[in-house]
C-alpha cells in the first residue's frame, strides 16, 4: 500500500499542509516538504493528535510555529463529541498570511500561472513566491499542475475548483446536455444488457448462438479483446446486447459497459463455479445499481453443478427465486442452445417489470461512446450506443476532443442503416480524430459548432497533460529518494484501441507497488512512433506495445538510445512481465530479432496456393517457412509463418533487400496492398 503523502493527510483534516509540517516537526519526526510520505502509523497518529486538538478552524487561526501548541490545547467552544467534518471554508475564517476568499477559485486544468493570479485576484509575483515556498519552481507563463494547484488553494485559503476539458467557467452554464424530456414525447426503447462473468465462462459464445455468428474464432487465444453491441430480436421486440472482455485485465472496460447498461446477465460455467472475475463482474453490476440475471452456462457437460453455483452466488447476496430470493437463474447450454429463449424472456420480463424503459426519439441524439478505433481504408471509426433521440446520416456530433459528420452508419453485420433510435447500437463513419472510448457524445447543429467545441477540449486537455508532466522534478525525485521511497518506472503504453490501452493501464494501477512505483508517461492508439521513443528516452520509460509494432524508424532510435520497446499479443502476458521484473524473478527472456521487411505492392491469386502477395523487400531478408506478421497501418493484423516464396516462377530459400518476390502467408489470405510483412525470429536471452 503507497504510504500517504503529507498534502493528503492535511486535506483529510481539512488544514494546511504547513500546520502539518510543523506538528511533524514538534513531535520529532520533521518532513521535509508537503509532497514528503510518511508511514502509515505516523500519519495516522497525526491524524488522532490534529483532530482531537484542534479543529480545522482553530488550527487555520494559529501560525505554522504555533501549530503544536494549538494541537495539543484544549478545544474551545465545542460541544458536540463528534462534530462534523469541514467541507467548505469558513468566509470569517482568518490567516496569517493571506485573506482567504469567499468562494472558490475556478479555473481550467493546466493553467498558467498569470490565469490563476487573475482569477485569484493576486499579483503573479505573489503566487510565484507561495509556489517556491512548496517547492515550484515555475514562472507566470508556466502551466501549474492538479496537484500543485490544489495545495495552492490550501495555502491562499481559497478552495480551488478544476475545470474539465471544454467545460465552461460559469457554473450556471454547463456544457450542452440533452434537455429533459417530456412524458408525452417518450416512446418505449430496446433494453441494453450487458453479459459479464469470468474468463472461457461461455459469455461470447452465448452471444454466438444467439445470433446465430461466430466471434469467439477470431479472438486471439480465443478471449474478446474488444467491447462489441449487437441486437437481437425476439418475440417481435429488439434487445441490445454489450459483450465485455472477460479477462480480468479488461476491469475499466467492464466497468463502462455496466455504467451504460439497463440489465447484467452474469454468466457463470456449471462446471467451474464462481471465480474470482465472476465476483469481480458482480461488483461493478451492484455498483451501477442494475438488476442482475444470472445464466448458468455449460449444463450440458457431465461435472456441471448448477446447484454449486447457485449455493456460491446465494453466498454472496443473489438469492435465487426458487429459493425465497429475487435473482433469476436460467440454466443454459450455448453449445446445445438449451434455454436460450428462456433466457431471452426472462431479460424482457425483467425489463417489463422492474424497468420503464422509456426515451425520446425525436429528441437531438446522444449517447455513448462504446469503442473506437482507425480503420487504415475508412479513417476513424467509433461503434456508439444512441441513449436519447435518433441519429441520422449527416449529423454533426460531438464526443470528448473529437468531432465529425455521420458520413455512414452501420449495424453489426456491416449493413447500412439510414437512422439509428434509443438503444440501438452502430458503426459510425466521418469522425475527424479517433474519440475515446467511454466518451458521452452529442449532436449539434452544425459542423462549425462541433469543430469549436472539440477544438476547445482539446486544447484544455493538452494543457492539461503539459501541466501534469510537470509534476513531478529532479528536486522532489532526489528528496523522495533520501526518504527512502519506492523506485518509480516509467511505461510508455501504445494499443491498437483505447479500450486496450485503458485495460492495460488499469490492471498496471491495480498491481502492488510496493516494490517499484509505476508511472504511465503517456498512453496512446496506433503503432510505435519515434515520437514515443523520443519521449521514452527522454523519461527512461519502457515501451509497452499491445497489438501494436514499432517502424523501422523507431525501431532504429530505440537501440541507438537504449529503450527498451516490448510488444505483446495477450495483455496480461505483459502485466505478468511488469510484475515478475518488479519482484526480480524474471527468467530467460525470449527476444524478438527482426529479420526483414517487405512492402506488398499487388496480390495475386495463384490455384492451389490461394493469394500471394507481390512484394518489394525494403530490409534485411525474407524467408520460406519463417516467422512472419501483416502489418497494417502499425496494427499487428496476423501472425504466422511465409509458406510460400518465389522469385518469378522459381521457389527460393530467401529474398534480400531490393529485390521483389511473391510470398504466401500460411492460413492468411485477406492482404492489401500496402501492408507490410515483417519476418523475425525468436530467440531465448539470460536476462
Amino acid at each position: 500500500m503507497a504510504r500517504p503523502r503529507v498534502h493528503e493527510v492535511a486535506k483529510e483534516l481539512g488544514i494546511s499542509s504547513r500546520e502539518v509540517l510543523a506538528h511533524l516537526e514538534s513531535i520529532g519526526r520533521p518532513a521535509k516538504s508537503h509532497s514528503s510520505a510518511i508511514d502509515e502509523p505516523l500519519a495516522e497518529r497525526v491524524r488522532l493528535e490534529l483532530s482531537n486538538g484542534a479543529t480545522p478552524a482553530e488550527a487555520d487561526a494559529t501560525t505554522p510555529e504555533a501549530a503544536p501548541e494549538a494541537a495539543a490545547g484544549p478545544v474551545a467552544e465545542e460541544t458536540p463529541s463528534n462534530p462534523a467534518p469541514v467541507v467548505a471554508p469558513d468566509p470569517a475564517r482568518e490567516t496569517t498570511s493571506t485573506p482567504a476568499g469567499p468562494s472558490p477559485v475556478t479555473v481550467p486544468r493546466g493553467v498558467t500561472v498569470r490565469d490563476f493570479a487573475d482569477a485569484a485576484g493576486r499579483s503573479p509575483a505573489e503566487i510565484v513566491k507561495v509556489l517556491l515556498g512548496m517547492g515550484e519552481m515555475v514562472t507566470v507563463t508556466q502551466s501549474i499542475g492538479d496537484e500543485a494547484l490544489l495545495l495552492l488553494g490550501d495555502e491562499l485559503g481559497a478552495p480551488v475548483r478544476l475545470l474539465e476539458p471544454g467545460e465552461p467557467e460559469a457554473a450556471a452554464s454547463p456544457p450542452p446536455t440533452p434537455e429533459p424530456d417530456d412524458d408525452g414525447g417518450l416512446a418505449p426503447r430496446p433494453p441494453v444488457v450487458t453479459v459479464m462473468g469470468h474468463v472461457d465462462h461461455g459469455k461470447t459464445s452465448i452471444l454466438d448462438a444467439l445470433r446465430k455468428t461466430e466471434v469467439t474464432a477470431g479472438e486471439a487465444g480465443g478471449i474478446t479483446q474488444h467491447i462489441g453491441a449487437y441486437q437481437v430480436t425476439f418475440e417481435n421486440r429488439v434487445i441490445t446486447f454489450i459483450d465485455t472482455p472477460g479477462h480480468e485485465a479488461f476491469t475499466s472496460m467492464r466497468a463502462r459497459g455496466a455504467q451504460v447498461t439497463d440489465i447484467v446477465v452474469l454468466v457463470v460455467a456449471a462446471d467451474d463455479g464462481v471465480m474470482p472475475q465472476t465476483v469481480e463482474a458482480l461488483d461493478h453490476a451492484r455498483a451501477a445499481g442494475v438488476p442482475i440475471l444470472v445464466a448458468v452456462n455449460k449444463v450440458d457437460r457431465a461435472e456441471a453443478d448448477p446447484g454449486r453455483v447457485r449455493q456460491q452466488l446465494a453466498d454472496r447476496g443473489l438469492l435465487p427465486e426458487e429459493w425465497g430470493g429475487e435473482t433469476v437463474y436460467v440454466d443454459v447450454s450455448a453449445r446445445e442452445g438449451t434455454n436460450l429463449d428462456l433466457l431471452l424472456e426472462n431479460i424482457l420480463l425483467i425489463a417489463d417489470i422492474q424497468l420503464d424503459l422509456k426515451a425520446n426519439p425525436d429528441a437531438e441524439a446522444s449517447g455513448v461512446v462504446i469503442e473506437a478505433n482507425l480503420d487504415r481504408g475508412r479513417g476513424a471509426l467509433a461503434t456508439l450506443l444512441i441513449k436519447r433521440g435518433t441519429l441520422l446520416a449527416g449529423d454533426a456530433l460531438v464526443a470528448g476532443a473529437a468531432w465529425g459528420r455521420v458520413r455512414a452508419m452501420l449495424d453489426e453485420r456491416s449493413d447500412a442503416v439510414p437512422e439509428a433510435g434509443p438503444g440501438r447500437p452502430v458503426q459510425v463513419l466521418g469522425w475527424q480524430g479517433v474519440p475515446e472510448a467511454g466518451d458521452e457524445f452529442i449532436t449539434l447543429d452544425d459542423e462549425r459548432e462541433a469543430r469549436r467545441l472539440a477544438g476547445e477540449r482539446d486544447h484544455h486537455r493538452r494543457v492539461t497533460e503539459q501541466g501534469a508532466a510537470r509534476g513531478v522534478s529532479l528536486q522532489t525525485l532526489l528528496a523522495a529518494t533520501r526518504e527512502g521511497e519506492v523506485p518509480e518506472l516509467n511505461l510508455l503504453l501504445k494499443a491498437d484501441g483505447h479500450g486496450s490501452v485503458e485495460a492495460l493501464d488499469d490492471q498496471l494501477v491495480k498491481m502492488d507497488q510496493s516494490l517499484v512505483s509505476l508511472n504511465v508517461v503517456r498512453k496512446g492508439v496506433g503503432g510505435i512512433s519515434e515520437n514515443d521513443v523520443t519521449l521514452a528516452q527522454a523519461s527512461d520509460a519502457i515501451v509497452i506495445g499491445f497489438n501494436v509494432v514499432a517502424n523501422s524508424q523507431a525501431r532504429a532510435l530505440a537501440e541507438a538510445g537504449g529503450v527498451d520497446i516490448r510488444t505483446y499479443r495477450v495483455i496480461y502476458q505483459a502485466v505478468q512481465d511488469i510484475a515478475d521484473a518488479a519482484r526480480g524473478l524474471l527468467g530467460p527472456e525470449v527476444r524478438e530479432v527482426p529479420l526483414g521487411q517487405a512492402e506488398v505492392r499487388a496480390t495475386f491469386r495463384v490455384p492451389r496456393l490461394g493469394v500471394v502477395a507481390g512484394c518489394m523487400v525494403l530490409e534485411g531478408v525474407i524467408r520460406r517457412n519463417g516467422r512472419a506478421r501483416l502489418v497494417r497501418d502499425g496494427t499487428i493484423i496476423y501472425e504466422t509463418r511465409v509458406s510460400s516464396l518465389r522469385r518469378f516462377k522459381d521457389d527460393v530459400r530467401e529474398v534480400a533487400t531490393g529485390f521483389e518476390c511473391g510470398i504466401g502467408l500460411e492460413g492468411f489470405q485477406d492482404v492489401k496492398e500496402g501492408d507490410l510483412i515483417q519476418a523475425f525470429d525468436e530467440q531465448e536471452v539470460a536476462r
